[in-house]
């Protein structure tokens, strides 16, 4: 009887070889099917079917596939890449008689009988050519949004009515744990700076993180600073200053010309400079500890303070003030209308955020490439960039792919061990082909799927929905359908996997089922009710053995709830931490990178998708196999798991490596032994358990 639940194929190491190729180089391609069950198999393209060899019990043996000769066959074929993606899927012709005997494809889907589209995006894919820094596979990574994590230099400090910016006056936050303004918390200031990083940096290499990511950290009137001024230089009020002087704003004085304390400390060379010494220093202390820094690009649009437009008029010469500007084609004016043109392109229509003008300027297109090489070159030696809302630079889609692509050249010649990620909602497909992007942020492979499931929330807590919670079932479609449609090897196995970020409410926040935000009457508080550490633990469970690169929101770990922006930019709570949750992060992270199925491993879905509330699938390699089981329903669950697909001994042992519940973890070594290749489990309420075959 022919069983769809042993075919597998998916594009690790395991079954592609290389798992990064080279151009017009040879690869090796293997799939699984179960013992005496086809006739025939074909890696299948549109072009082409290339049969595929039987490989024999002891080759497959060797190289490492489990239950050959036992419970599965295992096939091979090796074929010659080109220069461009090499998109396959494979046709199986199906031992048994005339009634039994039919033809079955298999891709990202899994099995299905009908021939695949020409156009098919849930092929899998190859790419060759790309190849991406071997420190970023698996990567545990730790975003920070620098004014909320820690005041290294009380110096620096924006200062109440230190200048004025978009209707009212900078405010100095004197409370670190005050919640953010609701509407105006782009001009409170709490101090935090990169001296606070720095200070930090042991507390974060014993927590396990491989790679700082910051926010935006060029000079920029905002506390989020995606409104960029000087993308030359370091925020002074996050790097240093040297030299103090002038005065702050009178209540009702709006001009920021008179706001001379803040033109000479954003302005003056001295504390520019010493800012980016600043960064160097910061960046060679996260290396000596094995670290790396990854930096915000904001490149598709500027600030209305940016040197280039100068609305404000602070540094002269610019396209806001004088159509003569050399700056005046790097925006897009609707009017001629000088001095004072406000009419240029604004994104979203926001005056704040000037659109640049890319295809207006060359001069523009080699500045961004001057500033892409210069800050991942010494003395700054960055290990990366993200690209902040990167599909929108440029005025079309083959502007914006011709000049990634020029970006990625820059960087890379810059320094070849640098990352490009990029943020984007919607399919990446077309950006994911190893010549522009390496990988992004993973919100339709991971941050809603998990979300969905373990909540039923989105990722704003903007809606609940109770078909999606503990729906398996729509948690594997997406999946399935997200990382067919964008990921090869090299882009899923780097991919940014975050529960929440700067731009979506806490995950701890949407444990509680209730859509808020912290405008709401019932404020911000409401974000740190009814939450679930259970669930918590359970999404934590999942990012930390998923393909990709596992990463924290800063202060994740210690518990911090938040509502969507401004609210998930609360302050890190230095001295009121929820010291279990670190522990327990700590932890896990270990477990991550202790075992290498969890960073190189295959991925393959076990037990009954329709199972509401329970997620169980494997992760393996040629020498280790893992379960991960997830029960996220409120009550007690039996669950009865088939291991046939993940090709284990019969009557074997697995070790426990942790089990998590609402109340907290546990690491003590439990053996759990199946009968023939079945394994039984009880998991108690919102708990979750990680088990590995011992050998």
């Amino acid at each position: 009887m022919f069983d769809s639940k042993l075919l597998f194929h998916d594009i690790s190491g395991q079954f592609v070889s290389p798992e990064e190729q080279d151009i017009f180089s040879d690869v090796t391609i293997y799939f699984r099917v179960g013992k005496g069950q086809a006739a025939t198999v074909f890696l299948y393209t549109e072009e082409y079917e290339y049969p595929m060899s039987l490989m024999g019990a002891d080759k497959a043996s060797e190289r490492g596939f489990s239950g050959a000769g036992d419970i599965f066959d295992f096939y091979e074929v090796t074929v010659k890449l080109g220069d461009k993606p090499f998109s396959y899927a494979f046709k199986i012709e199906v031992n048994g008689d005339k009634e039994d005997a039919h033809v079955v494809f298999y891709d990202f889907r899994g099995a299905y009988l009908r021939k695949p589209s020409a156009d098919n995006h849930m092929a899998f894919r190859l790419f060759p050519g790309a190849h991406v820094p071997g420190w970023a596979r698996g990567a545990v990574m730790y975003q920070i949004f620098v004014d909320r994590f820690c005041n290294g230099d009380k110096s620096n400090d924006v200062l109440t009515n230190e200048y004025h910016y978009n209707g009212g006056h900078t405010v100095h936050v004197d409370d670190w744990d005050k919640y953010p303004h609701p509407s105006e918390s782009y001009k409170e200031f709490y101090g935090g700076d990169l001296q606070g990083v720095i200070d930090k940096l042991d507390y974060l290499h014993d927590l396990g993180i491989d790679v700082l990511y910051l926010n935006p950290i060029f000079a920029s009137p905002s506390s989020h600073k995606y409104d960029t001024m000087d993308y030359d230089h370091i925020d002074p009020h996050f790097g240093r200053i040297v030299e103090d002087e002038g005065k702050l704003l009178e209540e009702d004085v709006t001009d920021n010309r008179e706001a001379t304390k803040f033109v000479n400390r954003v302005t003056n060379i001295k504390n520019l400079e010493a800012g980016d010494l600043l960064f160097a220093e910061l960046v060679d202390e996260a290396h000596k500890r094995n670290m790396k820094v990854i930096i915000d690009g904001v490149f598709n649009h500027c600030g209305s303070f940016n040197k280039w437009l100068d609305r404000e008029l602070i540094y002269g010469g610019g396209a806001y003030e004088s159509e003569d500007s050399p700056y005046h084609k790097w925006f897009d004016f609707k009017k001629k209308k000088w001095p004072q043109n406000n009419s240029y392109d604004g994104w979203w229509g926001y005056d704040t955020l000037p659109k640049l003008n890319f295809e207006g300027s060359k001069t523009l297109q080699e500045y961004v490439l001057r500033l892409a090489r210069k800050w991942v070159s010494a003395p700054f030696n960055a290990d990366g960039w993200r690209l902040d809302v990167a599909t929108d630079l440029g005025h079309s889609e083959s502007f914006n792919h011709e000049f990634w692509q020029r970006f990625r050249n820059a960087v890379r010649d810059a320094n070849p061990n640098a990352i490009i990620l990029a943020e984007n909602y919607g399919s990446s497909r077309n950006w994911l082909e190893g010549n522009e992007w390496d990988t992004i942020m993973n919100y339709d492979a991971f941050m809603e799927p998990v979300t969905w499931f373990l909540t039923g929330e989105e990722k704003h807590s903007d809606e609940f929905k109770k078909e999606r919670l503990n729906n398996t079932a729509l948690f594997w479609k997406s999946m399935k359908k997200a990382i067919g449609e964008n990921f090869g090897n090299f882009s899923m196995y780097t991919s940014m996997n975050q529960l929440d970020n700067h731009d979506h409410s806490r995950f701890m926040t949407r444990t509680n089922m209730k859509p808020g935000r912290s405008s709401d009457p019932a404020g911000p508080k409401a974000a740190d009710k009814g939450t679930n550490k259970g669930i918590y633990k359970e999404a934590t469970v999942i990012q930390m053995t998923w393909p990709g690169a596992p990463t924290l929101y800063y202060g994740d770990e210690a518990g911090v709830c938040g509502f969507t922006d401004p609210d998930n930019r609360r302050t890190y709570p230095w001295g009121h931490e929820d010291k279990e949750l670190i522990e327990f992060h700590k932890t896990i992270i270990d477990i991550h990178k202790k075992y290498p199925e969890f960073t190189d491993g295959a991925l393959i879905p076990l037990g009954e998708h329709k199972v509401k509330g329970i997620l169980t699938y494997g992760r393996f390699t040629a020498d280790a196999v893992s379960v991960i089981i997830l029960n996220n329903n409120n009550r007690e669950k039996e669950i009865a798991l088939d291991l046939r697909p993940l090709g284990v001994p019969t009557d074997c042992s697995f070790e426990r490596l942790i089990l998590t519940d609402e109340a907290g973890f546990d690491v003590d070594s439990v053996k759990y032994h199946t009968s023939g290749r079945d394994l039984n489990i009880t998991l108690k309420e919102y708990s979750s358990v990680i088990l590995r075959l011992s050998k």
